[in-house]
């Protein structure tokens, strides 16, 4: 079962369950600005690529709530700059 990580890895903007957001195989995870713009689409943890990830229904996140741990990773020379 996913996740549902928190926040954005590389930026840190809050993504509740309901955002629009983007992941990869690895669950990393993304805000659609940096997935899609800064990063081009293209993980920088793995080399894999983003898709949306899926909305967890309402009536199911009492019984499975999404995860409240953070991720952020720090940027190293792969990351490209803001």
């Amino acid at each position: 079962m996913l996740e549902l990580r928190p926040n954005c890895e590389r930026c840190d903007k809050d993504l509740p369950p309901e955002a629009d957001a983007r992941i990869c195989t690895f669950e990393c995870t993304f805000c659609v600005a940096c997935a899609e713009t800064d990063l081009k689409g293209v993980c920088p943890n793995c080399g894999g690529n983003f898709v949306p990830r899926p909305i967890r229904p309402l009536s199911l996140l009492g019984r499975f709530p999404p995860s409240t741990k953070r991720v952020l990773k720090k940027r190293s020379r792969v990351w490209p700059a803001t």
